[in-house]
Parts: structure tokens; sequence; C-alpha cells
């Protein structure tokens, strides 16, 4: 038993305090366009490129009018933006004509009654749009994204200056629930685990980026990788974007922003378990046997160090202590940049509970179902696994 103690205690130990390390390294390369030295045009270095911005929206009638006038409201003057209804049951295709009326030109409608076999709803109403679209930039964003005047234009600026292809820019979370608060930490500290943004950057890594928020891409980068025809049944399609835009060899970027952009993710601990069932069995390729493995290494990574602290003696638990302030150091970090308190480190246990648990139902559900119900659609496994990048 002491040599299991001392055998899982190093590995854990090596694990976060070598990310904690990797982050504290990487971390402030990556680039805060909320700056002052970003705020200006991008006139200089690209001639006022065009952009299209593309909103897709199926049942958004409590958010589209709000994120579509913040759109309309941009303090750059050469952009465009296209509105797809899918298939909505509620009123957000009529909001979106009553925005039209204002839109001065800006904006364009599309309205989707039926959804062709071998799509998302989702993938369709983006390719769509993209083929309407006149921008040499493509920024694709969800419906209920709030947009600062100045964002664009800053995005846009950084993006001609790197000479990027493909940029990401991180939301601020809106949260104002304690169990929110709680999945979003600890889902941000996983994904800074699994996804080191500071490597993105890096042509010779594997790390990509994509977020469904701020996907902004050259529109001759985009048709290169195939359009969004071959994502077309791509569940993750912001991260599956990423990952072929960075596969192809093209420049990819991501950037912090403060507020330049918000977005309320999900209400409540329950809204973010429901939010993420639909996508954790596609992360995982939709195999059980690597969900279930994923759930077993997702506790012995998360659970791990805390039980060894308690069930170890003596020097054993030396490994585990470097493991736990490892991951608490990295709650820290993200508290400057994600206005989630540090604090909420002590509720790392129960979190990781509920995202196994939310695994687990994500597998549960694709399997008793056969497939996929999004927004009162139902997407059939097989075409899923078919259909993935």
């Amino acid at each position: 038993m002491d040599y299991f103690y001392w055998i899982a205690g190093a590995i854990l130990a090596l694990a976060w305090f070598s990310r904690i390390v990797d982050a504290a390294l990487g971390m402030p390369s990556v680039v805060d366009i909320s700056k002052p030295e970003w705020d200006r045009n991008p006139v200089a270095t690209s001639g006022n490129p065009r952009v299209s911005i593309i909103v897709p929206a199926r049942n958004e009638e409590n958010d589209i009018e709000r994120s579509l006038a913040r759109l309309l409201a941009l303090d750059y003057d050469n952009y465009e933006v296209i509105a797809v209804n899918d298939r909505s049951t509620d009123r957000t295709g009529e909001i979106m004509e009553e925005v039209l009326g204002s839109g001065q030109g800006r904006l364009r409608v599309i309205h989707h009654r039926n959804l062709p076999a071998g799509w998302l709803g989702k993938t369709h109403a983006m390719w769509t749009a993209t083929n309407q679209a006149k921008g040499d930039w493509l920024l694709f964003t969800d419906a209920d994204v709030l947009f600062k005047p100045d964002s664009v234009r800053r995005a846009l600026t950084y993006a001609e200056t790197e000479r990027a292809d493909h940029l990401v820019l991180f939301p601020q979370m809106i949260m104002k629930r304690p169990g929110e608060y709680m999945m979003i930490a600890f889902f941000q500290t996983m994904f800074v685990f699994g996804h080191r943004p500071w490597k993105v950057a890096d042509a010779k890594s594997r790390d990509h980026m994509g977020v469904g928020a701020f996907n902004l891409i050259r529109r001759d980068v985009y048709e290169a990788v195939g359009t969004y025809e071959a994502l077309r049944m791509e569940v993750l399609d912001d991260m599956k974007l990423g990952k072929v835009v960075k596969n192809a060899g093209f420049a990819q970027r991501n950037v912090f922003g403060g507020d330049l952009i918000s977005i309320r993710w999900a209400q409540g601990a329950r809204g973010v378990v429901d939010n993420l069932t639909k996508n954790f069995f596609a992360v995982l390729s939709f195999q059980w046997p690597r969900t279930v493995i994923s759930a077993l290494g997702l506790a012995f990574l998360n659970l791990m160090p805390f039980l060894g602290l308690w069930l170890a003696h003596g020097w054993e638990r030396l490994p585990y202590a470097i493991a736990v302030i490892s991951m608490f150091l990295i709650y820290l970090g993200m508290s400057w940049r994600s206005g989630v308190p540090a604090y909420y480190f002590l509720l790392h246990p129960v979190s990781t509970a509920l995202f196994i648990y939310t695994l687990l139902r994500s597998m549960f559900h694709a399997l008793w179902n056969d497939g996929i119900i999004w927004r009162g659609t139902r997407y059939p496994l097989e075409e899923l696994r078919k259909g993935m990048v």
C-alpha cells in the first residue's frame, strides 16, 4: 500500500505541477486586446477589410433582439450581419424581422424552414450564411453573445497586425449563482489542463482552439479547409473548425478581451450539466469505452489528491500536497481573468463529481436515444460518428 500511495502521488504531483509551471510561463504570452494599444483601426495594415458576422439562432427569442442590437452598434464601419433563423418554433424569426427594419442596411435575415439530410441545424445555418456573405473575414458567433462597440475593431486590428488566419476571442462569462461559479471554474481548470491556450500560436504544437462565441477566420482560409460543409455533422463545430485550420498549417491565435464580448452560458449548476450533456459524448468520439476510462481518469486526477492527503501518512502526503497546491494556484490564476473567486477551489471535489455525472449522463442519453437531441432535433448516432473530423 505504501508503494501505491507514493506512485499515485508522484503521478498526480507531476501532472498538476508541470501544468501550473507551463501555464505560468505560457499564459503571459496570450495577448489581451482590451489594452489601450489595440484601440485603433486596422486600416493601416489591411485597408479596412469587410467583415461578415454570422449569427445562427434557433428558439432564441429571449436574447436575439439584444444581441443583434449590440452587433448593429459596432464602431467598425465595414461590416454586415447575417442572422439565420434555423427552424425556430418561437418568435425568433419575427424578432429578427423587426430588428431588420432598423438595421440601416447592415442586417440580412435568412429563414430556414427545413433541414437537409446529413446536416446539423447550426452548421447548415452557418454554411448557408457564408454562401451569401461578402466579407473578407467571417465571424461566427452565437445568438446570446453580447458585443461591446469596439470588440470587432480591436480583434480585427490584432488579427491583421499579427497576420493571423483564425482568431478566437475568449468571452467573459456572466455568472450569477454559486453553482455557475463552481462548475465554470472547474470547466476552465480542465480546459487549461487539456487545451493549452499559450501553445495555440506555436505552429509545431497540436494545440488548437475554437470558441462558438467568437471564431474570426479569413474567407480564403475558410474555403481552403472545406467550409462548414466539411463539418456538417460536427457537434463540436467551433473546436473542430480550429482543429482543421491548425492541421492545415494556417496561423491561429487566441486572445483575452476582458468584457469585449460576454455571455451567460448557463443558469445554475443544473444549466451547466444540461448544456454539456449534448457535448461530452461527442468530445470522446461517441465511444463508450473511452468515456468510461475518461470518467475514471477525471476521478483519479481530481479526487485522488484530496483523498491522498486524507488517507496517506507522514511524508506520503507530500506529493498529494504538491498536487493540491498546484490545483489551487490554477484557480488563483484564473480568478484574475474570469472573476471566479479562488475559494471555489474548495468545491473542486463537488464539481468533479458533477462533471463525472455529466459525462456518464451524456453517454447514457446518446446510447439510449441512439443519437443526440439538440434544440428539438434528433441526430442519429451512426450519422454523427460518420461525420466526425
